[in-house]
């Protein structure tokens, strides 16, 4: 179940690096607007369409790996998002990548397997009271919110990005815990608990939310600010709300150490990508 958890999730990320490849893509060609009246100019672009494919498919697989595996694990595993989206850039610009780059993304690997070979997450709940969830969803719903209202106040395109990464993080973390309990339901009840079990209806809703943050936050900054708060922020959250909500378990003691140098391994390689990024032409134009 667990290699079933991995194996979907890292299908996941890579189908989530073409996602977001091309919506950056198409996110870049609109010069002006923001909330729905950016939704609406974005649908008119073929490569915002590939986009949503990208991100449908990583969609279903990300479900498969909630079923079959413990948030704590699956998450973490869509950090590789961005090393595979650079590895697609590369031959579609027809550049090749620098010796910094591979660093960097083999940092992001190696960083994230001793993270989770130290962690360990486990975990079989697929359910919360919803006691759990009322301060759960006040409190990441409020974060999202805040994280449109910082925007708005703010001039400075790094800050916007960051913050609207930051919100689409932990939409994602939200929807992702949603998405485990409303097919937790389908995996024991079948269509018919999973048609009417309000989970289902929330993380679309979330879902929604969370992209629309996404695109906002492409188009209002540099890859530099939104990437980071986006990658990094998902997996803590999304660890957290597995420990929170789903009684998923890390190891804690000594495995603390390894756990945090696995942790600023993959800070480090994530910034270092992101700077690379920019001299392939941002893969983009």
């Amino acid at each position: 179940m667990i290699v079933l958890a991995v194996f979907f999730a890292v299908l996941g990320a890579a189908s989530n690096a073409v996602g977001t490849a091309f919506q950056r893509k198409a996110a870049s060609t609109v010069d002006r607007g923001g909330g729905l009246a950016l939704l609406r100019a974005l649908v008119r672009r073929p490569a915002w369409l590939i986009g949503i494919a990208g991100v449908t498919g990583a969609a279903v697989f990300q479900a498969l790996a909630l079923v079959n595996g413990p948030m704590a694990l699956v998450q973490p595993v869509f950090i590789l998002e961005l090393p595979f989206a650079l590895l697609i850039a590369v031959p579609l610009l027809h550049r090749r990548l620098p010796a910094a780059g591979w660093w960097a993304i083999a940092t992001v690997v190696a960083g994230l397997a001793l993270l989770l070979g130290a962690a360990a997450p486990s975990g079989t709940r697929r359910q919360a009271a919803m006691e759990q969830w009322i301060p759960v969803l006040a409190v990441t719903l409020g974060a999202m919110g805040a994280a449109v209202v910082v925007a708005r106040a703010s001039s400075s395109p790094l800050l916007r990005a960051a913050v609207l990464g930051a919100g689409a993080a932990v939409g994602n973390a939200l929807t992702a815990a949603l998405m485990k309990s409303a097919t937790g339901r389908l995996a024991d009840g079948g269509l018919p608990a999973f048609l009417t079990t309000w989970q289902t209806y929330g993380f679309a809703l979330t879902g929604v939310a969370a992209l629309l943050l996404l695109e906002n936050a492409l188009q209002a900054g540099p890859l530099v600010a939104s990437q980071p708060a986006l990658t990094i922020g998902d997996a803590a959250v999304s660890l957290l709300l597995g420990v929170v909500l789903f009684d998923e378990h890390v190891r804690t003691g000594w495995w603390l150490l390894p756990e945090a140098v696995g942790a600023l391994m993959i800070v480090r390689g994530v910034f270092r990508l992101t700077r690379v990024v920019p001299h392939l032409g941002d893969f983009v134009h």
